[in-house]
């Protein structure tokens, strides 16, 4: 027997949050679904990452988040999104895994590893942070490579591999190499990304110069072995001694789960799913769209700052079709 509810939220991250609070407001019967813990992609984040927004473009509904520091850090979010998801009492399942969506006439009907539901309405804000971008080498799948960094102290005193050049890489280059690790960096660009936090890239760009970190530029790994990577650069090949491999290479969004449920993707590279920008309706009608999710391989298109609208944007189209 399946449950019946008016709105089905896939994703408990901070949209999902503001998409519950839309909800809660209207009445409307509504369940939050999230496979891990609550915002499960910034509880992943690293232990001292700080946010490049302000505290204020992280709000959502208006509630206010009172920062310590000028930007952010980690735990600061998870604290506030916390309080606004249990001080409102928002339905919220944790640790349940979304199996499949199918459209039966007007409804939904949606299965969990726990249930499952019937319900008019869903939307997908599942973020794209559980799927790394693969190297696609030799030896990606040996225990010493990580697509996601945590903290610097398991990489004291060792030789350690960073790949990439964004705000994730560079931060845990900076890291570990305080924290006394042999950092190499491996970038496939020419230079540190543009888009790192102005008050770091001058910082790791400094570290580069001065060689307390080495990096290889318009490089890229070709194999990774149990001592050593072979890292191909402008100058030829290179064998880097080696003990770990961080590779912070980005994410992206479930496909497969977009494909299944029937969502149009485009055919090009950046494989952006079909929606409505006045409703954020997707092909699939009384299914919607909220957050990064709405941006594909452009990960970098959609933050919480100006995502969070989507909640409003949605809860308005569905007033007008649940009433």
């Amino acid at each position: 027997m399946s449950l019946e509810k008016d709105v089905i939220i896939i994703g408990g991250g901070p949209i999902g949050i503001a998409c519950a609070l839309e909800c809660e407001k209207r009445d409307w019967n509504y369940l939050v679904i999230e496979k891990g813990a609550l915002t499960n992609s910034l509880f992943n984040y690293p232990k001292n990452m700080t946010f490049f927004s302000t505290s204020e473009k992280l709000e959502i509904d208006d509630i206010p988040f009172i920062s310590n520091n000028p930007k952010p850090n980690r735990d600061e979010a998870l604290e506030y999104y916390r309080r606004v998801a249990t001080s409102n009492k928002l339905n919220i399942n944790l640790y349940e895994t979304v199996l499949s969506i199918e459209k039966e006439d007007s409804n939904f009907k949606i299965k969990t590893s726990k249930q499952v539901y019937t319900s008019k309405k869903v939307i997908l804000s599942t973020g794209f942070y559980d799927i790394p971008k693969l190297l696609n080498v030799p030896g990606e799948d040996l225990p010493k490579v990580s697509h996601y960094y945590k903290e610097a102290h398991p990489f004291t005193m060792q030789n350690v591999i960073v790949v990439g050049a964004s705000n994730s890489s560079v931060d845990a280059a900076l890291e570990i190499w305080r924290k006394g690790g042999n950092v190499t960096m491996v970038i496939r660009g020419k230079a540190i990304g543009e888009r790192v936090k102005y008050w770091v890239r001058p910082d790791i760009i400094n570290r580069i110069e001065e060689g307390s970190i080495k990096a290889y530029y318009n490089s890229e790994i070709i194999e990774i072995k149990e001592n050593d990577v072979i890292v191909s650069t402008p100058k030829g090949i290179k064998t880097i001694p080696n003990d770990y491999v961080v590779a912070l290479t980005g994410y992206q969004p479930d496909f497969k789960l977009l494909k299944e449920i029937g969502i149009k993707l485009s055919e090009d590279d950046k494989m952006l799913p079909k929606y409505n920008s006045e409703t954020m309706e997707s092909n699939i009608p009384g299914l919607y769209l909220a957050g990064v999710i709405c941006g594909g391989m452009e990960t970098h298109k959609w933050f919480i700052e100006n995502s969070r609208i989507h909640a409003k944007i949605i809860a308005e189209h569905i007033k007008s079709q649940l009433n």
